[in-house]
């Protein structure tokens, strides 16, 4: 269920660019257990992720994802996202996100 939301997300932001912006790459590899996909458009947006079903006892399993994207802002800079979905929710990494202090 996981991997619908972020593919829908993801595939939302791509439709969402201008109509000037083509595609030049998009792989994917959807198995019964895990995927992978990677994309990239001719304005510089780009991305990729790997996701495994992860088993953590006989009846609770879910979907762990890692990936990364990145994209041009509006001001010329590339921001860059590294992130992991997982039991512990989504969890995004980048220089130019506010990091949550350790407890």
């Amino acid at each position: 269920m996981k991997f619908v939301i972020v593919f829908a997300a993801l595939l939302a932001v791509v439709l969402a660019a201008p109509t000037d912006v083509e595609i030049v790459k998009s792989e994917s590899d959807v198995g019964p257990e895990s995927f992978q996909y990677a994309y990239a458009t001719s304005d510089g947006t780009n991305g990729e992720a790997q996701g495994k079903l992860k088993k953590f006892n006989a009846e609770d399993e879910a979907i762990v994802v890692r990936g990364s994207y990145s994209y041009v802002g509006d001001d010329g800079q590339t921001y860059s996202i590294q992130y992991t979905a997982d039991e512990n929710g989504f969890q995004p990494q980048g220089a130019h996100l506010p990091v949550a202090p350790q407890v």
